[in-house]
């Protein structure tokens, strides 16, 4: 059945990974795939347009099902492939509330993240201001310590969840750049995550050893 999907997809690109450990979580592997370059602004392609009008990657095909959104894509292959793979949405009603809290949350955490990381291309020079980058910082700050907190209160990674696979690529990023010693407990779901074969089949050969913003988030 993975030789009716196809998957445009994008290096370095978060969502993209997502779906591809989703993939990989459900056994579909063996779907047709193509690596296109935002540097040469591939993912503006008509091959692209023709299938995502927004002109953005992941873009994702099965059949002549047509789904874009790497969250959507996560939800539509556990709905459709219920019974293969693990599964990625627990059956209690208490685990399914925290999985789709804290999988939402984690793009609130992605947008922190990326306000401090990319500021100073986000930002012309000319409108750039000490006092917003802290501000910034600060609400970075608050949303890990959230998050750090949350992970003192449960035993993670029994088993994969759309939370996981949808926040693992951040994680990533996070620790990456951040001090193990102040967020441990992020740092150890990180380390469990990254042990999943879906996680290690999956992982993108061209992603970025050193992501720029590396030493903005020194002192977060």
């Amino acid at each position: 059945m993975a030789k009716t999907m196809t998957l445009l997809w994008g290096a370095g690109s978060p969502p993209c990974w997502r779906v591809m450990i989703a993939l990989e979580e459900k056994n579909l592997q063996g779907y047709n795939q193509k690596l296109l370059s935002f540097d040469k602004m591939e993912h503006k392609s008509k091959e692209v347009l023709d299938l995502n009008p927004r002109g953005q990657l992941p873009t994702f095909k099965h059949g002549n099902i047509i789904v874009n959104d790497s969250y959507a894509v996560c939800f539509y292959l556990e709905n459709q492939f219920k019974s293969q793979g693990n599964k990625l949405i627990p059956d209690g009603q208490e685990e399914q509330a925290v999985m789709y809290q804290r999988m939402f949350e984690g793009l609130t955490f992605y947008d922190k993240l990326n306000a401090v990381i990319y500021y100073d291309w986000f930002v012309p020079e000319g409108e750039r201001h000490d006092s917003a980058l802290k501000r910034n910082k600060e609400a970075l700050t608050t949303e890990l310590k959230l998050w750090e907190g949350y992970l003192q209160k449960v035993c993670v990674c029994k088993g994969q969840t759309q939370t996981d696979t949808a926040c693992f690529d951040l994680f990533k990023l996070a620790v990456f750049l951040l001090s193990a010693e102040r967020y441990p407990k992020l740092g150890e779901y990180y380390n469990l995550l990254k042990e999943r074969p879906s996680v290690k089949a999956s992982w993108p050969s061209h992603w970025l050893e050193n992501p720029k913003g590396q030493d903005t988030l020194k002192d977060i």
